[in-house]
């Protein structure tokens, strides 16, 4: 027992186990699992899903940006910025200028609190995605999606 022990050396590096001992933690699930899937990626793919279902029917709809940002944004910006009494959008849409495509913005966290689980959820979603198609197409809802409005 006359080896002495070396110290461990300090300073920044990987961390080999927490500080209890107990070892790293893992994921919870694997990747595949739908539950690995966070909920920005999963409002994503819902998005992602009703944008197929109308490029189909509309093809023009390739160049357009489909874009999902967590909330809006305020009107104003800094300190001067104020709130307005309006009702929170669910989505926009930023008409093409300047060589950069028109988009359709939809907003994750109002859609998130106004569905209770995920087939309301994905109705919504695709609500508001054929309308803000329809206000950039300049049509009615019933014209972009037959079935807009059913449930």
């Amino acid at each position: 027992m006359d080896t002495p022990v070396t110290p461990r050396p300090t300073g920044p590096g990987p961390r080999r186990r927490d500080r209890h001992g107990r070892g790293m933690r893992g994921p919870v699930a694997p990747p595949q699992v739908p539950l690995a899937a966070s909920r920005a990626e999963t409002f994503a793919d819902l998005v992602q899903d009703s944008v197929e279902r109308l490029e189909r029917r509309w093809p023009q709809l390739s160049d357009i940006d489909f874009l999902v940002l967590d909330v809006p944004r305020l009107d104003g910006r800094g300190a001067g910025a104020v709130w307005s009494d309006e009702a929170v959008p669910l989505g926009g849409t930023v008409a093409a200028r300047e060589g950069r495509p028109a988009r359709v913005v939809i907003y994750r966290r109002p859609v998130e609190i106004r569905t209770k689980g995920r087939d309301e959820r994905a109705a919504l979603v695709h609500e508001v995605v054929v309308e803000q198609v329809a206000d950039l197409l300049g049509l009615t809802p019933e014209t972009v999606d037959p079935r807009y409005g059913e449930d």
